[in-house]
């Protein structure tokens, strides 16, 4: 599966997009749960203490955010859905 990374996380992944060995219909928490153990420190980045994704951390799965899906974090993501990741972005 692939995933594309954007802003900061490129830094920490190494690149714009690295592809996920993963089962078809993972869940996009499985998804988040394998980026972070590939790149530990994107853990920080993404998840919060409890190990839920910050609110201000954006996974686009065809476009949508992950808090518009039917299922949230426990929406199935096919191997041929578009996955972005975003973290916090500011400005003024």
């Amino acid at each position: 599966m692939k995933v594309n990374f954007f802003a900061t996380l490129r830094q920490i992944a190494g690149q714009k997009s690295v592809e996920f060995d993963l089962p078809p219909d993972v869940t996009v928490r499985k998804l988040v749960e394998a980026v972070v153990t590939h790149f530990p420190p994107m853990r920080a980045e993404l998840l919060d203490e409890q190990g839920e994704l910050y609110r201000h951390v954006h996974v686009f799965i065809n476009g949508r955010d992950t808090p518009f899906l039917e299922h949230g974090m426990e929406t199935a993501v096919k191997l041929t859905d578009t996955v972005n990741i975003f973290p916090a972005v500011g400005g003024g």
